[in-house]
Formats: C-alpha cells, sequence, structure tokens
C-alpha cells in the first residue's frame, strides 16, 4: 500500500488507464445548474452519509474515554480507579492523544496526497484506531493508557483531513461547508450517542466480570472494526477514477471545480506559496482563531461528563445528560453552515455563533453553583458557539488558500491546530474546582469564544478591502476572496 503510485494521469491529466475523458457537453465558462444539482444528489448519496458516520466513529473512539472516566465511578469501577489513574495523569493521558494529533496531521495528508489513495488511507486508519480502541478494554495500568492514548491519536490525526480532501475533490468552494457541517454535525450526535450508549452500558458494569467502561470500549471498537468494509468498498476517490459516472459526468465533475480551487492535483507548490501559506498573516489569524475555537470544542468532547456531573448529578446521568448540549450543536451546526455558504458569509456568521457562545459560558461561571438548571441551560447555549463555527471556519480557511495548489497543505494545518486547542482543553477543567462550578474553565473558554469572533469580524472586513483592491494570490492569479 506504501508503494509509490508510479501512474498520476487519473488525477493530473483526468485520465483513466491512461484514456482521456471526452468533454463533450462541458461549458468551459459556466456549469450548468440543472446538471450540477443532479450531480451533488448522487455524490450527497454516496459520500456525505459515509463521511458522516464515520466521522462519528471517530468522535465516539476520541471521546469514550472521557465517559469512561465517571462512568460507574460510585462503585469504583470507572477507568480512573481501575487503572490507578488520578485527574492530572487523565488529562497528561488526553494530552498525549492531542500532542500525536498535532503532530501526525501533516505527514498523514501527506502520505495520501502522495502515496495512497483516500479510502485505502482512511481504511487503514479506521482498522488501526478501531484496534487499538478495543484493546482499551484490557487496560490494567495508566502506562498502558498512556501509550494506547498516544497511537490512537496519530492514526486518528489524519482522519478528518482526509474527509475534507475529498470534499474538496468533489464540490465547488461554494457547496463545501454545509457538506461540511453535515459530517461536522455527526460529531455532535457522536457527543449525543456516546453518552446515550455510556447510559446504557453503566447499567450493564459486572456483566461477563467486566467494568461497564470495558463494554463500552469493547463495542465501539468492535464497530470501527467493521466499518473499514464500506470504507473501501463505497468512498470514490477521485472523479476521473468513478465507475459509476460516465466519461462526460467525470469530465463535468472536473470541470466545475476549476473556480477559485478544488479538485486533485500533484503539482508541487513553490516555495514561496508553502511559506505564505504558513506564515502570512491572515492565515495564521485564521489557524489562532480555530486554536481558540478548539479549546471550547475539546472541553465538550472530553469534559462534558465531568461538567455535567459537577452539576450534582450522579455518573449514569450525567451520561444521559450530555445528550441535549450536543443535539443543539448538531442543528446549529446544520442552519448556519447552510446560510454561511448561501449568502457568501461566513465571517459575520461564525461572529455571531462565537459571541453567543462566548455568552454562554460566561453566564455558567457566574452563576451561583447551585444554579443547576441555568448552569446548565448555558452549557446548551455555549454549545451553539462551539462545533457550529468549525465547518465554516475551515472552508473560509480553505477557500483563501494564498495559492491553491496548498489546500491540502491549509487543510493539514488548520486542522492539526485542534491538537493545541485540546491540549490548552484538558487543563483548564481542574478537579479542585468542581464545587465552585469549574470557574476557569468556563472563562478560559468565554474567552476563546469571545476572541474567535473578533478574529472572524476582522477577517471579514479584511477580506472585503482584499476584494475591492483586487488583490491576487502568491501565484499572481486573479482571485475572488470569499466572506
Amino acid at each position: 500500500m506504501m508503494d509509490k503510485i508510479e501512474t498520476q494521469e487519473h488525477i493530473e491529466n483526468n485520465s483513466e488507464e491512461g484514456k482521456p475523458i471526452p468533454p463533450e457537453d462541458v461549458d468551459n465558462e459556466e456549469v450548468d445548474p440543472r446538471r450540477n444539482r443532479a450531480l451533488n444528489r448522487r455524490l450527497d448519496i454516496r459520500i456525505i452519509p459515509l463521511c458522516g458516520i464515520l466521522y462519528l466513529l471517530n468522535f465516539l473512539d476520541r471521546g469514550n474515554v472521557g465517559n469512561a472516566k465517571v462512568l460507574n465511578q460510585e462503585t469504583n469501577d470507572d477507568l480512573l480507579h481501575k487503572t490507578g489513574m488520578t485527574a492530572d495523569g487523565y488529562a497528561i493521558a488526553v494530552s498525549l492523544f492531542s500532542v500525536a494529533y498535532a503532530l501526525f496531521e501533516v505527514p498523514s495528508n501527506w502520505i495520501m496526497k502522495h502515496y495512497v489513495r483516500p479510502s485505502v488511507w482512511m481504511a487503514f486508519l479506521l482498522g488501526c484506531w478501531g484496534a487499538l480502541t478495543l484493546g482499551f478494554a484490557g487496560v490494567n495500568n495508566y502506562a498502558t493508557v498512556l501509550a494506547l492514548r498516544l497511537l490512537i491519536g496519530m492514526f486518528e490525526a489524519g482522519f478528518f483531513p482526509a474527509i475534507l480532501y475529498v470534499i474538496s475533490g468533489w464540490y465547488p468552494y461554494n457547496e463545501r461547508a454545509v457538506r461540511m457541517a453535515f459530517v461536522v454535525a455527526f460529531s455532535n450526535l457522536a457527543g449525543a450517542f456516546g453518552g446515550a450508549i455510556a447510559y446504557g452500558i453503566g447499567h450493564a458494569n459486572g456483566r461477563g466480570g467486566l467494568e461497564g467502561f470495558r463494554w463500552l470500549f469493547i463495542i465501539e471498537g468492535a464497530i470501527t472494526i467493521v466499518s473499514v468494509i464500506p470504507t473501501l468498498l463505497i468512498l470514490p476517490d477521485y472523479p476521473s477514477r468513478a465507475k459509476f459516472l460516465s466519461p462526460s459526468e467525470k469530465a463535468f465533475a472536473e470541470q466545475r471545480l476549476k473556480a477559485r480551487g478544488g479538485g486533485f492535483d500533484k503539482s508541487h507548490a513553490s516555495k514561496k506559496e508553502l511559506v505564505s501559506t504558513f506564515f502570512s498573516p491572515r492565515m495564521l489569524a485564521h489557524y489562532i482563531a480555530y486554536i481558540a475555537n478548539v479549546v471550547t470544542q475539546g472541553s465538550f468532547t472530553f469534559y462534558t461528563p465531568t461538567i455535567v456531573a459537577g452539576l450534582g448529578y450522579d455518573s449514569i446521568q450525567a451520561q444521559l445528560l450530555v445528550v441535549p448540549p450536543w443535539v443543539v450543536a448538531f442543528v446549529v451546526a446544520l442552519a448556519v453552515s447552510y446560510t454561511a455558504d448561501r449568502f457568501n458569509a461566513r465571517g459575520w456568521h461564525i461572529t455571531a455563533i462565537s459571541t453567543i457562545g462566548g455568552l454562554g459560558w460566561l453566564t455558567a461561571g457566574l452563576l451561583p453553583t447551585t444554579s443547576y438548571a441555568s448552569r446548565y441551560g448555558c452549557l446548551c447555549m455555549a454549545a451553539a458557539g462551539a462545533f457550529p463555527a468549525s465547518p465554516s471556519m475551515t472552508n473560509w480557511t480553505i477557500c483563501n488558500t494564498p495559492s491553491l495548489l496548498t489546500i491540502p497543505l491549509t487543510i493539514a494545518i488548520h486542522n492539526s491546530s485542534a491538537g493545541i486547542g485540546q491540549i490548552i482543553a484538558q487543563w483548564i477543567w481542574k478537579a479542585s474546582e468542581e464545587k465552585q462550578g469549574f470557574p476557569t474553565g468556563n472563562f478560559v473558554c468565554a474567552a476563546c469564544n469571545f476572541f474567535v469572533a473578533i478574529v472572524a469580524f476582522s477577517l471579514r472586513l479584511w477580506y472585503g478591502r482584499m476584494n475591492a483592491k483586487g488583490v491576487k494570490d502568491v501565484r499572481g492569479e486573479k482571485r475572488i476572496w470569499v466572506y
């Protein structure tokens, strides 16, 4: 699988098995809206639901350690007691995951772009972290927890960028965010399903001589391993390799991507393009804002059961009560991403929902610790500002990359910055502050959301000025910068 693919024609020259794709019925100036909608319907059935389900599994296996941390803790049958792990030890374990996530994201994307087809690489990653999740059911000491979390982070790192790479290779720039939102929304469902599954498994504690958290890892790990099969059989790699499309449909699928970037191109970017993608001020602003946004996402992913348990509920009730905030995030994510794409207003949407989320965290931190119902409502409000901003932030960054040749690199850098945000999130929810209502966690997340709102507002004005001045990209090509 790792042998370099020698024949590149199917990607670079719009050919399959050396045969050129006929260009008939393809209008180079304007994409036929009716034909575009028909193709989208087919792709939406084949690509998006599968990617959504796979990303759901990705998030389940990423966040199940948070469920295991408190599941059945009243009887000392939780992950911490059975492995001798402390609260700080837990933070270190999940931080190792985030370190691996940040370090291996760019290399993973590079391997996929140059050596392995997306479907094969994604199946490989799925199988590896699924097997490691299954192995988590046998942990008995802290050292094993550390090793497994590090390896899971390494294999999960490249998965979401691979999904974005596939979507960017099939959909035009102005039709991606709502698809990305649908996929990301499944991570919100993962939080909901994860809580519901943990609630049911919590009642099976002791069955077969196994604690509830071990059953949690067995069930979720096995499902991930089985998902390797549909990934290999169903997920299409490139338009030129799509057996379900006719030659003219393949040509049309590639032609419609030409506006403002998209598709698959293995040409090498120049040093100037690479440096600009890494270090230009506006790109750094995108990356840093995403780090701040992921602090709030990481808080939900790894600490929602802990936060809810801190509102006065027992460990099993806490698993069930994590569901509503994730459902709120799911609905808001879809609505925001659709309207942001439809009206080319990503900056304004990100500004608005980040402000709402910041107010939720801030209010939760200011309320008395005994105001359980009000603080729980604030948690639902905060959920509207965490995950729903992510799809639009990601697509906004991709569409405005300094060079169209660096889109895969932009995806990898942008998403690898999530590892930094996750590391921060894992140290702000201090066990010693549970009785005070976790003020550090609430106020840091509030500050992060407000920071995202300010950056998004500023970038929106920045891109408006760039368009007014007719600023070209790094390659000297005319661009219309998206809002």
